[in-house]
């Protein structure tokens, strides 16, 4: 019993040891995983695992079915992650701008033909049938926004007159549905609005507005002041999450959605993104024994696990959903200690396969590694906006 017990000691002592250097191992440089200027070894790989899959068609069938068991938003929404990347990339990699044209094309377009040929449900969860829309005819703000931020992308990289007519007829519609909503709130499902949509739909404005010299600030002007008054819990100081098209609270802020809502906010509204990265950073974002993470929801709202979430992991309360968006917030405001905390995390709990300079994530999938992709190289598309003028 002793020697058992002298053998427990010994290695209760061994891991008080090495468990603090533990991180040490995984940890790299964050120009590993994000540089200022051209394309990262992650993003390289990342990027050549994504193009692997849409140039592979039975590759891409397997793995966008494989998503849709679980829920058809993460098909749709590994496409707008990867044509946000593509632009990104472009800007960053001039000398392999048509390659990332031509697979952003191919995305945009095969995504315009399931929309027509099979509805917006087909990219939607299936309780988006339960009940009518409050607005009609009815539209999903998720399917309208996310698709004009492709399009409207995919024209800052490079025009295509193509393009033009079918982003201008989106954003007209989603600003004339603005403007007749008494409280400027959008449903993406029947009677249930989200702040992640509202954000990325507001952006496709501010990108057209940028491309085609409209001027829609004022309506973005007024949204962000009515996000401010009537959409901030009051005791976290952060966006909810979602709600009802009359403004009140169906979740509240939601590490799965508060950091690309951070990261949208900064083309809309610069102060209000930090201040929103902020506060997230505080509530949400930990890092223990030098690995990063980050929670679902801050202590002062409580709620339950979801689909956007995926599994919450007890003890430390580790949200998957919410770390990996978090790589979005760390990346979007050069918050480089955090990023490369999460950046161990991932390479020491993510599972990553390599193979012939390929990358994914295991213990990810198709839409999950377009969002770390996403993080990897996001930057140029919103400087270049930005900026005001075309490069």
């Amino acid at each position: 019993m002793i020697r058992i017990l002298s053998g427990l000691a010994a290695l209760t002592v061994a891991a008080l040891v090495w468990m603090p250097c533990l991180h040490f191992i995984f940890t790299k440089p964050v120009a590993h995983f994000r540089r200022e200027q051209g394309l990262s070894p992650e993003a390289r790989q990342l990027a050549a695992r994504q193009l692997h899959v849409w140039t592979v068609p039975a590759l891409r069938d397997l793995e966008l079915n494989k998503m849709r068991v679980s829920n058809a938003e993460w098909d749709f929404m590994g496409r707008s992650y990867l044509v946000w990347s593509l632009a990104n990339m472009a800007l960053r990699d001039p000398a392999s701008k048509p390659l990332y044209l031509r697979t952003m094309d191919q995305i945009i377009d095969e995504t315009l033909r399931l929309e027509k040929q099979e509805g917006m449900y087909f990219f939607l969860m299936s309780y988006a049938k339960e009940g009518p829309y409050i607005m009609q005819p009815a539209h999903s703000l998720f399917i309208d926004g996310e698709i004009a931020l492709m399009l409207a992308s995919r024209r800052v990289v490079e025009e295509k007159p193509e393009y033009k007519p079918l982003l201008t007829e989106r954003v007209n519609a989603m600003v004339t549905r603005f403007r007749k909503s008494p409280q400027m709130l959008l449903e993406s499902y029947p009677d249930e609005c989200w702040m992640f949509d509202h954000c990325v739909a507001l952006d496709a404005i501010k990108m057209t507005d940028y491309l085609d010299g409209t001027d829609h600030s004022e309506l973005i002007r007024d949204w962000i002041v009515m996000a401010k008054q009537k959409l901030v819990d009051p005791k976290s100081g952060l966006l909810i999450s979602s709600f009802t098209t009359r403004g009140a609270a169906l979740a509240g802020p939601q590490g799965s959605s508060i950091w690309m809502v951070a990261h949208s906010l900064q083309l809309l509204d610069e102060d209000f993104a930090r201040d929103q990265y902020g506060r997230a950073r505080k509530e949400l974002g930990a890092v223990t024994l030098g690995f990063g993470y980050a929670h679902e929801w801050p202590a002062s709202w409580p709620d339950d696990a979801n689909v956007d979430s995926g599994p919450i992991i007890p003890v430390f309360d580790v949200s998957a959903g919410s770390s990996g968006m978090a790589f979005i917030g760390a990346s979007s405001f050069r918050d480089d200690q955090f990023l490369g905390s999460l950046a161990a995390t991932l390479d020491f709990a993510g599972f990553p396969s390599r193979t012939g300079g390929r990358l994914k994530y295991c213990a990810s999938n198709q839409v999950g590694d377009a969002a770390l992709l996403y993080a990897a190289t996001l930057g140029p598309l919103w400087d270049k906006v930005e900026m005001g003028k075309k490069l």
